[in-house]
């Protein structure tokens, strides 16, 4: 698993973006309403963020989880340093 891969896909991304660019364009006129639509972007992304790292641990785990006698050394080697990369690049955000 690349490090480069995103989590989200792009357009989902750019959907998000939009939203939150125009909560930023709204604060002159509605400061209330421009924080709240932040805090619903700021909570969607969060949750969209969540299910894409447990679909992505999922996967890890099927790579070395499902048979047990094929989880030869060289699997697990690449399922750790995958595990290795994605915790990384978290601990970066």
């Amino acid at each position: 698993m690349p490090e480069s891969t995103p989590l989200l896909r792009r357009e989902e991304c750019d959907k998000l973006e939009l939203r939150l660019q125009h909560a930023l364009s709204g604060f002159v006129e509605g400061p209330r309403a421009a924080v709240e639509e932040a805090d619903q972007v700021l909570e969607e992304v969060s949750e969209r963020v969540t299910e894409a790292l447990h679909q992505r641990r999922r996967t890890l785990r099927g790579s070395w989880q499902d048979d047990e006698s094929a989880a030869d050394t060289e699997r697990l080697r690449l399922a750790l340093r995958d595990y290795r990369e994605l915790a990384d690049r978290l601990l970066r955000v």
